[in-house]
């Protein structure tokens, strides 16, 4: 595994320049391997240079340099740790030519290779990131940008797609293709997909748009291709009116592939995404939604990351805040999704909040010295950089003004078009044209830790009464950084004739320079039933309420007229029982109380995901847990007794997952199988029939034979990972042990392992997603001390992405003291992989935190606190 430290690529910046990659490209070798050869050109600056081309090849045939034939041999050494060496080089140009033979994935990584079970087709997509080494030979570095010439030998019945418009060349039985050369671009960007994809075209603005997905997929791309295009247009032109330079490549495809690792890639010319974006299942609008917030995202980047790119991945966040920023608000200013900020506030931001709050946090632009290799880089793609990053953004065009921030971004672009930049060249762009201190604020918003937390108190004097806002800062250094802040504070009272309605009174728009811990604002009148800060969520803080606010909030949030205001509400109260101040019941009764009431599906989903997550399976001691989950029930029963009419189908869907996923017994849910729908909708289809298959194994209802009769009914991949998921969640000691098998043979035992399936990304998901349960604690016990040896050594030999979801989706479900000891154990190994390292120790922080939340109700309970 080649990892590159930012000084070795400072000095390889500094000695060569490159000009030009071709790539010839041959996937016709069958199931493990493919041709790969690299020819690239560049020039060295100083006679004598010293340097080195990463690759990880399953075989160097040949590497020849300015004609003469490299010593593999003498080399040997360094290529085992995925490094060419190129020494002594002289002065002026040079040409590389590499010859190789390379591995598919099936991690999602560098060349990705898939068979569907469905029609047994072959898909192939790249990944690069920092894994282009993985597909061809690379300077592999976001500051040596290159032209990309790519030539493809596939099978003659495959699509071909890269970031250049493809072209046939030769006879079509041939399956020759070449792809028109790139602009510069970085390495991490180089993008193909290959295999026989079914594709919607069209044109637009002067350019081909294309999308793509396999083809047993086509039907549902059909349906909603007309959909994607429309968001797709929409965004395109929109960001054709913010920004003066015009989109920078020669086509605009996006491409829905299998085992996909994350939401999406920003590769020019061919955006590749996770194919579940695909629905072939009922969703909620929330859900689309989301797609087209991707969809908005991803084309953010073609200019910034993509036409101008960080010097090195310190500065992640400049692309990554950026287009989450962009995607929210072009979406809002141009599609139906006029509420989408909601969805961010209560699905999105948590993400960096949760984040902001572990050991492992970091600024939004940390120091260059906290980036100090590739594989730190990779632990930066977080919620610090997504959520925290576009909530400090959307802090920074309410503090600086959208027009001085537009006009920053667009001098921003002319400067560095086609290359790289800093942080430092950003905030320059940014402050050349404002009387307002954008070094400064920089300096205090991005490059500081924490999560400031606002809190109010009220005083009446008569006609008179005053809020003092208490500021204090985040992160856990002695002397905490309060960040300035302008936030706006909705004023509501009740609505007199509708008891659990509240009325807006007026939005206060305050300024908190963070010099002072304190704010006072005066007013005449009454008080307010309910005042709420950062009113709108135009600020990066936990906000918390007065006694009197709170009060208010208990029995009229749902009344809140704002989608935004009802979001920002139940954020706070989600802070307060993550710490210790609001106790997991109190939030389910708000939850039995408002969301029956709620009309906005982010919200819904946001709170029920919480709820049915960490509330219910985490904070809650596990004599509690059956409580809460019939409390879920109800709640799931009042909304859809609150949708019978088929008015809101989206709330409906949530309430049925919700209901299924919260069963205590099995009855209802045969029966819903038995009659393939819910009573008054919705009809079961694949994904609601895995949920129910899923639930029923977890609660012993079903076996292995009907596991196969509904993967006998639904063969798809995602009937794959359902099985796999399903088969894992038996309470049985042999099936426990045939996932266990499956994720790590024997690993963690003391006897020798028994060699494991090499499943994929996906099905690694799958499997360690079932097997964990909080209703198998007493089955699973044995395997507790087992699983911290067995993630290690499964991370160690198959990689990052299975480290990540080993850590992710196969932490144990056990909320005790001994699984942290366990976990903290672990961590003090000196061989752990840094991703690995990163997740368990997000983990065990999440479990800390859960067994405080769990001590705190111990001790209201007892009528004791902490001391």
């Amino acid at each position: 595994m080649s990892v590159l430290t930012r000084e070795e690529a400072q000095i390889r910046a500094r000695l060569i320049e490159v000009h030009r990659y071709t790539v010839e490209l041959d996937l016709t070798r069958g199931d493990e391997l493919f041709g790969s050869t690299t020819t690239i050109r560049f020039s060295a600056r100083e006679a004598g240079a010293d340097t080195f081309v990463e690759l990880s090849p399953a075989a160097l045939h040949r590497a020849v340099l300015d004609g003469h034939e490299l010593d593999l041999g003498a080399a040997a050494a360094s290529l085992a740790d995925g490094r060419l060496p190129l020494t002594a080089l002289a002065e002026g140009e040079h040409e590389l030519r590499v010859e190789t033979d390379m591995r598919y994935s099936r991690t999602g990584e560098g060349m990705h290779r898939f068979t569907d079970p469905a029609d047994g087709e072959t898909y192939l997509y790249t990944m690069c990131g920092d894994d282009a080494h993985d597909v061809f030979a690379v300077f592999d570095q976001p500051d040596l940008k290159a032209v990309f010439d790519v030539r493809v030998t596939a099978p003659p019945e495959w699509t071909v797609l890269g970031n250049g418009i493809a072209t046939r060349v030769g006879a079509p039985a041939e399956g020759r293709w070449e792809l028109a050369s790139t602009p510069p671009i970085s390495t991490y960007l180089v993008a193909l997909a290959a295999g026989p994809y079914h594709s919607v075209r069209t044109e637009h603005a002067g350019l081909p748009f294309g999308l793509h997905v396999r083809r047993s997929l086509a039907p549902h791309l059909e349906d909603d291709a007309e959909e994607l295009f429309d968001i797709t247009r929409r965004c395109f032109d929109r960001y054709h009116e913010i920004f003066e330079e015009p989109y920078p490549f020669d086509s605009y495809d996006q491409a829905f592939v299998p085992e996909f690792n994350y939401g999406a890639m920003e590769n020019p010319g061919l955006v590749t995404f996770r194919d579940e974006f695909i629905y072939r299942s009922a969703v909620t609008d929330a859900e689309r939604q989301t797609r087209a917030m991707v969809i908005a995202h991803e084309m953010a980047h073609m200019w910034f990351g993509d036409l101008v790119t960080m010097t090195w991945w310190d500065d992640i966040w400049l692309n990554e805040s950026f287009a989450e920023y962009m995607g929210y608000q072009v979406l809002t200013e141009t599609t139906r999704y006029t509420d989408i900020w909601a969805d961010f506030g209560v699905r999105r931001k948590n993400w960096g909040y949760d984040a902001d709050q572990r050991p492992s946090t970091h600024p939004v632009a940390p120091a260059p010295e906290q980036v100090p290799d590739t594989a730190a880089a990779r632990l930066n793609f977080d919620g610090i950089s997504y959520a925290k990053g576009a909530s400090a953004l959307r802090q920074l065009v309410t503090w600086l003004g959208e027009k001085d921030f537009f006009d920053g971004i667009n001098r921003h672009f002319a400067r560095h078009r086609f290359g790289n930049a800093t942080l430092a060249d950003f905030i320059d762009s940014l402050a050349h044209g404002s009387d307002r201190d954008v070094h400064a604020w920089a300096d205090r918003w991005l490059r500081t830790t924490g999560v400031d937390t606002l809190t109010p108190a009220i005083t009446a004097h008569g006609d008179r009464w005053s809020a003092e806002i208490r500021h204090d800062g985040g992160g856990d250094g002695a002397t905490p950084v309060r960040r300035p802040h302008r936030i706006s504070i909705g004023l509501y009272d009740h609505e007199p004739a509708a008891a659990h309605q509240l009325l807006l009174r007026k939005r206060v728009e305050a300024e908190l320079s963070g010099a002072e811990p304190t704010l006072t604002l005066s007013f005449t009148g009454p008080r307010p039933d309910l005042l709420l800060l950062n009113d709108g969520d135009l600020s990066y803080a936990k906000v918390r309420l007065d006694p009197g606010s709170w009060k208010a909030a208990v029995r009229s949030l749902s009344g809140l007229p704002d989608a935004v205001s009802r979001a920002v509400v139940w954020n706070a109260a989600r802070d307060m029982v993550r710490d210790g101040e609001l106790s997991p019941t109190d939030y389910l009764d708000a939850v039995r109380a408002h969301l029956p009431r709620e009309t906005d599906i982010a919200i819904v989903q946001g709170v029920l995901a919480f709820a049915r997550g960490q509330l219910t399976d985490r904070y809650l001691p596990g004599d509690r847990r059956s409580a809460a989950l019939a409390t879920l029930s109800a709640t799931c029963r009042d909304l859809l007794r609150r949708t019978e009419d088929g008015s809101g189908p989206g709330l409906r869907l949530a309430a049925v997952r919700t209901f299924i996923d919260s069963a205590t017994a099995p009855a209802g849910l045969s029966d819903w199988l038995d009659g393939d729908t819910v009573p008054g909708g919705p009809f079961l289809d694949p994904e609601l029939r895995w949920r129910i298959l899923g639930r029923l194994a977890v609660l012993g209802a079903i076996g292995p034979a009907e596991i196969d009769a509904e993967l006998a009914r639904d063969s798809s991949a995602t009937g794959q990972e359902g099985a796999a998921r399903c088969r894992a969640a038996l309470p049985d000691p042999d099936a426990k042990r045939a996932a266990w098998d499956a994720l790590f043979g024997g690993a963690g035992e003391p006897a020798e392992p028994a060699e494991p399936a090499e499943l994929s990304n996906y099905l690694v998901s799958a499997t360690a997603t079932g097997f964990w349960q909080p209703e198998h604690h007493e089955l699973l016990t044995d395997y507790v001390p087992r699983y911290f040896p067995a993630a290690a050594e499964v991370a160690a030999r198959r990689g990052r992405a299975i480290a990540d979801v080993v850590a992710r989706s196969g932490f144990p479900s056990t909320v005790d003291t001994r699984t942290l000891e366990l976990g903290e154990e672990c961590l003090r190994r000196d061989d752990l992989l840094p991703t690995l390292h990163r997740s368990l120790a997000d983990q065990l922080d999440d479990l800390r935190r859960a067994l405080r939340v769990q001590r705190r109700q111990e001790q209201r309970g007892s009528g004791t606190q902490d001391a």
